[in-house]
């Protein structure tokens, strides 16, 4: 069926990230139907049903009534076993490797490269000019330095006499000079904060609905340990309006604030400036 007048901003070819993941667990608590969390992400509602499908967690809860403790199980959607889940299935993406069908060209590579001494781009032209191996194994020079760059081949650089020689070829990417940077780096965070050993550490984010301008803003804060979440509605995805609900929420806390809020994560947004 076609849809002609659908207003969803389209997102083709971009995964799901996990600040969204994040999100949809959020919307779910807060009993957000699937299709309603695909609107407010901008997103197609299958990919909403198929996300929640694959990241959902069996659970067990426990009920005590008249003296007796009742257990059951239920299934809920959880961000992070549907990151790991993502990220395990992306391992198996992306072409075949050619050296992953048959090992003949690199055992035979090896040996011309360690004991004959040959450089790669001589052993890569004398088995396609002599028709050594079939063409779909045998690689080209680059691929073949990559190879041995990577500890693919029993070959390493030093074994290669005129690649020592050579002056290396840097591949650290440029620093971009306007680059905003808002804080401290996530790399720079404690590592009990990663391992969930201690409680009040935060992550900060806001989920924006993406039909219309006036649509509302919420500022969601998740503990790293409890899995805890504070969903507060704020005027806008801005610096001030999340400095204003921060305020509020540390005014409410009172004296145990810096307790119960030890660090608070935040991606690079503009809107967490103030943090």
């Amino acid at each position: 069926m076609t849809h002609s007048n659908d207003n969803t901003l389209a997102r083709k070819g971009k995964h799901l990230s996990y600040a969204e993941r994040v999100q949809i667990a959020v919307l779910k608590q807060e009993d957000y139907s699937n299709r309603r969390i695909a609107d407010i992400i901008g997103r197609v509602p299958q990919t909403i049903n198929n996300e929640i499908h694959r990241g959902k967690i069996t659970q067990l809860k426990r009920q005590k009534q008249n003296g007796k403790i009742y257990d059951y199980y239920i299934k809920v959607y959880d961000a992070d076993a549907a990151q790991a889940n993502y990220d395990k299935q992306r391992l198996n993406c992306g072409r075949r490797p050619k050296w992953a069908d048959t090992d003949a060209f690199i055992e035979w590579a090896d040996e011309k490269m360690l004991d004959d001494k040959w450089s790669p781009d001589t052993v890569v032209g004398f088995a396609k000019r002599h028709e050594l191996f079939d063409a779909s194994i045998i690689p080209c020079t680059t691929t073949l330095y990559g190879w041995i760059d990577r500890g693919i081949m029993r070959t390493k650089n030093i074994n290669l006499l005129e690649k020592l020689s050579r002056k290396p070829k840097v591949s650290a990417q440029k620093k971009r000079p306007n680059k905003r940077v808002l804080g401290p780096s996530i790399d720079r965070r404690p590592k009990e904060i990663d391992t969930r050993e201690s409680f009040g550490h935060w992550e900060i984010d806001t989920v924006v609905g993406n039909k219309e301008k006036t649509d509302a803003v919420l500022l969601t804060l998740a503990e790293r340990q409890t899995r805890f979440e504070i969903i507060l509605k704020v005027n806008g995805k801005d610096q001030e309006s999340v400095n204003q609900a921060i305020r509020d929420l540390q005014k409410r806390s009172g004296h145990t604030f810096s307790t119960l809020f030890k660090t608070i994560t935040s991606d690079n947004g503009s809107e967490f400036a103030g943090l």
